[in-house]
């Protein structure tokens, strides 16, 4: 069984859905902060003289140790990040309306 579930994510008020999209951009940036970070600590290694140490030190644990996909889910249900409505389809579509 998926820890946590999908009842205790959206909490009944979203579907799978928009879960899944949310979780997605969440993981994105998760994945962009692993990267920004990979790079600060390739380019202090590189750097110094010493030579000394290793990348994965120099890495928040949590994104070097777990997926990013992982990451996001715990983030979303522990609630430092939440989804949000966008406007629906009907909304994007429809026109607007000026009165004189």
């Amino acid at each position: 069984m998926i820890y946590p579930t999908i009842d205790q994510l959206t909490k009944g008020e979203y579907n799978r859905y928009q879960l899944a999209i949310a979780t997605a951009k969440c993981a994105r940036i998760i994945t962009d902060e692993y990267v920004k970070q990979r790079t600060a600590a390739e380019s202090t290694l590189t750097g110094s003289k010493e030579g000394g140490g290793s990348i994965v030190s120099l890495i928040d644990q949590d994104l070097a140790d777990k997926k990013a996909v992982k990451n996001a889910i715990d983030h979303i249900y522990n609630g430092d990040y939440e989804i949000k409505d966008g406007p629906t389809a009907a909304e994007e579509q429809a026109p607007e309306v000026v009165t004189d």
